[in-house]
């Protein structure tokens, strides 16, 4: 008896699940009458040609009365996001390890943060060249990320005031399929959010 029931609630269950795998395909209900294009076109009326209009002579522009227009905004009022003192630090193929030159350049950063803005929230973003799959570069600009994270910690600056996200191949610097353009894409960026 339970295996009866058993076959019956499994073949039930795959009938409607086919069932509804077809549900894409359009119906027709049964009540609508299907007329066809040809018959719809005879059916519509013939529209009468328009006498052609004479062009009109062309008139005069009037000049357009100056308008003041507000100063942008200096520069010391924008987000401090959008200002950026810092130096890019650049990475090699497939590598989260800081070479020498990006060390250099982490020194200098870490100097600007320590003196000119020493309760700075800072973020890191990891950012890799267009080889290698969406989750292995989000992945790998991470460590490089954290790497960075890691060696400004070293130089002083204060953890709390790092954090640091990856966007892998999402956002490149420069657009391009070579290795000069590849070499501009695996970098780490740094923008002040507070």
């Amino acid at each position: 008896m339970k295996k009866s029931m058993v076959a019956f609630l499994t073949g039930i269950s795959i009938a409607a699940l086919l069932a509804g795998g077809c549900a894409n395909k359009e119906a027709v209900k049964k009540e609508e009458a299907i007329v066809p294009v040809a018959a719809v076109e005879q059916a519509k009326p013939v529209e009468q040609a328009k006498p052609i209009e004479q062009a009109k002579p062309v008139e005069e522009v009037k000049p357009v009365q100056e308008v003041a227009v507000p100063m942008a905004t200096p520069v010391a009022q924008q987000p401090a996001e959008s200002v950026s003192r810092f130096e890019t630090v650049y990475f090699d193929f497939d590598k989260s390890d800081l070479r020498q030159d990006a060390r250099d350049v982490l020194s200098k950063n870490a100097e600007l943060i320590l003196k000119s803005m020493p309760g700075a929230k800072i973020q890191i973003a990891g950012h890799c060249d267009e080889r290698g799959s969406a989750e292995y570069n989000l992945a790998l600009g991470e460590h490089r990320a954290k790497s960075v994270q890691k060696y400004l910690t070293t130089l002083g600056v204060k953890a709390e005031n790092l954090s640091i996200i990856s966007y892998g191949k999402e956002k490149p610097a420069v657009n391009g399929n070579d290795e000069a353009a590849w070499a501009k894409n695996r970098r780490a960026e740094f923008v002040v959010v507070k």
